[in-house]
């Protein structure tokens, strides 16, 4: 890809999950242009649907998510960057308005969605559970994806202080180790 193809890329999906997040996916297409400094041509080119653009600002920001992980594990102890990587999935989440009615609209171009947020989400979450486990700091019978469903089922995008004191409730409760 030609570097001014790749800069105009960037920009745009820079732009557009900037206003995702503030706006929502409704959000009209020439802002994301306009804070992107490109035509229209430009975004349809590379999207010429909504929902292509949507796509590819989820998988972008899925990717980055994920790899906050490896940054946390590798500044903090192991429940430590669990605990860090669970409060940024859950920022994460809080920050996709829209993204869900989106992802059940059955459009064709989300369907593989799901499986993407699975397959980069549930390898990073067993390596942080495993570390924090081998440290001895949690309980070692927690499934990955059922850590990052309950993330999912409370994170409340309009009341943070809900959130993060459930997030608190299940991160004391991988630590507890009942009889």
């Amino acid at each position: 890809m030609r570097p001014d193809v790749r800069r105009n890329l960037d920009a745009l999906l820079t732009a557009a999950a900037e206003i995702f997040e503030t706006d929502g996916v409704d959000a009209p297409v020439r802002r994301i242009t306009a804070r992107a400094n490109v035509g229209a041509g430009t975004l349809y080119r590379h999207f010429p649907q909504r929902a292509d653009l949507i796509a590819a600002v989820f998988r972008r920001e899925v990717d980055a998510c994920a790899e906050a992980a490896r940054a946390f594990s590798a500044q903090e102890e192991p429940v430590e960057a669990l605990s860090r990587w669970l409060r940024h999935f859950a920022r994460f989440l809080a920050a996709k308005r829209g993204l869900k009615t989106a992802l059940h609209s059955g459009d064709p171009a989300y369907e593989g969605l799901p499986e993407y947020f699975q397959q980069r989400f549930v390898p990073v979450v067993a390596e942080l559970l495993d570390a924090a486990a081998a440290s001895g700091g949690i309980r070692s019978d927690v499934a990955p994806y059922d850590v990052l469903r309950a993330v999912a089922d409370i994170v409340a995008p309009d009341d943070d202080g809900y959130t993060q004191r459930l997030l608190t409730l299940l991160i004391d409760g991988l630590r507890y180790r009942g009889g």
